[in-house]
């Protein structure tokens, strides 16, 4: 079993990594992974543990808040919300009291500096008075710092809050102790350094505060679509029409939607027609028509008429309610690049304490104890691992919101992470390169076939079993002539079906089946069997009593953009290719129209998966500059449920929102918007996410490796230039600051 839910009171990467840690130790957690930029945890369990509130518990005894039940009407997501909103506040205080009070102990500690503020205050220079002011900023605007400390100890871990924790305590309580005359007794220096505490406080404080506000736009996506949800719904029940908080409408309620109101939920239209904008949720900009027996969305526009529907979900259950949870299960995903963040982080912080130490002593034993103290505390404070924590999962989460906005759902981070270096992309042929809904264009029998009639009744009675969509146009295309008993029906999955009616073996399907069971075949047909193929039709021969009286011939349109489609990938430097069940000529033909070279046809639904597995290793059936390449990166997109083992299969898999709920479920990333373009839209999502992540690395690493050292002093032997703590702790936080920002670029990319 899996389960997400909100966390309150991380203020770094360490803090998220110590709670996965203790999730990962609480018995019945088979897995778990925290995201720290959205604040939520994801947690695999078995049957050991009965009550959610077991993981809350653990997430808790090590000083956090797990968020893991819904109270009275408000959700997880809600009560996060407001716990945000809360903390938001309290940090604001925390940031003015802390600045206010942190500019007076600047001004006081040094009055050579300030002479002409000072000398109307003396007492701003009295050391019990600025104990008196530090002391507030110290303990109060930074007693957070001291529980994650604490609290880390206590699971032997240590975060950023740890180096904060001992560096301004180190430099408070030496200026304790010399105000208290105790330095003095042992022949040290007794320079304050209250200023230092209490700024590099300040600042972080305000680091985390600008950080938060920014880190609250990386979320945008979701709150927009949870804010899309209509707020009633006009039920009829005995005959009246009620509204309704949408909380109430049940499955099976018969819901009105007058022009110009959102659609309540989701369900079938049972009366009247309309025009629906279904944008908000499928990036589709122009409105869909829609009749009696078509399905409607949850929180689309109702354009022009009225019309009753039957909502069929409700609640969780709706398209809106799933886009939201997947949206929010991929921003808390992790993408396999941040694990080299994680594992450095993991180290990070010990190695900075020992650099601190080395610091120290190396300062203390040729340099003065006041200059190996405060360089001491730059290191310290310097070295945040926060931007590198940040620098992965802010990305993900502004990319996969930005999907959102256009119709793309990336159901994890592995999947958009993967999808920029796709080189080889495959498409199923019907219902994704064509509009899945074939006609009968042709139909014709032996020159001297008796009772045409009873044959073509024998035709639909026998397709009328089948599900698959070529019986579909068989039918419909026959109309209401399919009323002969069908004994012994068989579906043949990748051939065709058979039966027996009126007493007589009939066969449907394609050249194969026929070849299987011994049909007699027809000059005559075989010659018109050759034109439809050469036209691009599907063939569907029918055979009675084993022999060949009448052949079908099915076509199925392309889709409008999917040359478009295919042009971009080609410039994009994506080899395609086309995969299906028909013949050669036909497929040959469909791929034609896509501007598709590469086509693998006759293959069975089974057959799919390994013939994916097969182009994802090097093969001599890609042209040359394919070659080149060592690996292939291979997406495959379709809709159908015998898509779903190839979905799988493939490196990125891209499912249509048309499509089956198998099929979504087993794709890394779904096209709700039914527009194949979007496909070259989520490589270019997927290339501008993995850009900006890797700008975010770049710097958090190169932020760390080039000030750490200057913090240290390496500059001071050339320039005679030391990094003081407070502008260590301004730095420190504009790391952060930036990593998010740079994310937020994200939004505006043109994709």
């Amino acid at each position: 079993m899996k389960t997400s839910f909100p966390i309150i009171g991380m203020h770094c990467a360490s803090c998220a990594r110590l709670i996965e840690k203790k999730l990962k130790k609480t018995s019945g957690v088979m897995d778990a992974s925290v995201n720290y930029a959205s604040e939520q945890a994801t947690v695999d369990f078995n049957e050991k543990i009965s009550d959610i509130k077991t993981i809350g518990k653990a997430v808790e005894d090590i000083g956090y808040k797990a968020i893991t039940e819904q109270e009275s009407q408000r959700t997880p997501d809600e009560i996060k919300e407001d716990a945000k909103r809360k903390e938001l506040n309290d940090l604001k205080i925390k940031v003015v009291v802390s600045s206010t009070l942190s500019v007076v102990v600047v001004l006081g500690s040094f009055p050579e500096w300030f002479s002409s503020f000072t000398s109307f205050f003396p007492i701003i220079h009295n050391s019990y008075f600025l104990l008196l002011l530090a002391t507030p900023v110290q303990f109060w605007a930074g007693w957070g710092f001291y529980q994650a400390t604490w609290s880390g100890l206590k699971n032997r871990a240590a975060s950023m809050d740890t180096l904060i924790a001992i560096g301004t305590s180190a430099a408070f309580g030496y200026s304790v102790l010399g105000i208290l005359g105790i330095l003095g007794k042992f022949g040290m220096d007794a320079t304050m350094y209250f200023d230092t505490a209490a700024v590099i406080i300040a600042l972080i404080l305000l680091g985390r505060y600008l950080e938060a506000k920014a880190k609250a736009h990386t979320s945008d996506a979701i709150k927009k679509l949870l804010h899309l949800q209509a707020k009633t719904a006009r039920i009829i029940r005995d005959g009246k029409e009620i509204d309704v908080p949408i909380k109430e409408v049940k499955a099976g309620d018969i819901i009105r939607v007058r022009p110009g109101e959102k659609v309540p939920v989701d369900g079938k239209i049972t009366d009247g027609s309309s025009s629906i904008d279904e944008s908000m949720v499928t990036g589709e900009s122009m409105p869909v028509d829609k009749n009696v027996g078509d399905p409607v969305i949850g929180s689309t526009i109702n354009k022009t008429g009225t019309f009753l529907f039957l909502a069929t979900k409700v609640g969780s259950d709706t398209m809106l309610a799933q886009i939201v949870t997947m949206v929010a299960q991929a921003q808390s995903s992790r993408a396999p690049i941040a694990r080299l963040a994680d594992v450095i982080s993991s180290y990070f912080v010990p190695i900075v304490l020992m650099l601190a130490v080395t610091t120290f002593v190396i300062w203390y034993d040729f340099g003065s104890f006041s200059a190996a103290f405060t360089n001491m505390i730059a290191v310290l404070i310097i070295a945040c691992p926060c931007a590198l924590g940040l620098a992965t999962p802010t990305a993900i989460m502004v990319g996969t919101g930005k999907g959102a906005e256009h119709g793309i759902l990336v159901k994890d981070a592995q999947a958009l992470e993967i999808a920029h270096k796709t080189n080889v992309a495959i498409f199923d042929k019907t219902g994704t390169l064509t509009r899945g809904e074939p006609k009968v264009t042709d139909m014709a029998f032996m020159d001297n076939l008796e009772k045409v009639d009873e044959v073509k009744a024998a035709i639909a009675a026998l397709e009328k079993n089948s599900e698959h969509p070529l019986s579909k146009a068989v039918v419909g295309h026959l109309g209401n002539l399919g009323n002969l008993p069908v004994k012994n029906f068989s579906a043949i999955e990748g051939f065709g079906v058979k039966g027996t009616v009126n007493n007589l073996p009939v066969l449907i399907g394609n050249k194969k089946l026929m070849e299987k069971e011994g049909v007699t075949g027809s000059a005559e047909l075989d010659k018109k069997a050759k034109e439809w193929m050469n036209q691009g039709k599907t063939l569907a021969y029918v055979s009675v009593q084993r022999k060949n009286v009448g052949l079908i011939a099915i076509a199925d349109t392309i889709k409008t953009e999917s040359k478009e489609m295919v042009d971009g990938l080609k410039r994009m430097g994506v080899a395609v290719w086309m995969i299906t069940g028909d013949n050669e000529v036909t497929a040959r033909a469909i791929a034609r129209q896509a501007g598709i070279e590469n086509v693998l046809a006759g293959v069975l639904p089974q057959e799919k998966a390994e013939k994916i597995r097969e182009l994802k290793k090097l093969s001599a059936n890609l042209n040359t500059e394919d070659k080149k390449l060592k690996t292939h990166v291979v997406a495959f997109a379709g809709d159908g449920i015998n898509d779903a083992p190839a979905l799988s299969a493939a490196d990125v898999g891209i499912a249509m929102g048309t499509g089956t709920d198998v099929a979504i479920e087993s794709a890394g990333i779904t096209l709700l918007n039914k527009d194949l373009r979007s496909v070259v839209t989520a490589l270019n999502l997927s290339r501008a996410t993995l850009a900006i992540i890797k700008q975010n690395l770049f710097w958090a690493f190169g932020y760390n490796i080039i000030l750490i050292p200057v913090a240290m002093g390496i500059l001071f032997p050339l320039t005679g230039w030391l990094l003081s703590p407070a502008l260590a702790a301004f730095a420190m936080a504009a790391s952060s600051i930036s990593v998010v920002g740079n994310s937020l670029r994200l939004k505006g990319v043109k994709i």
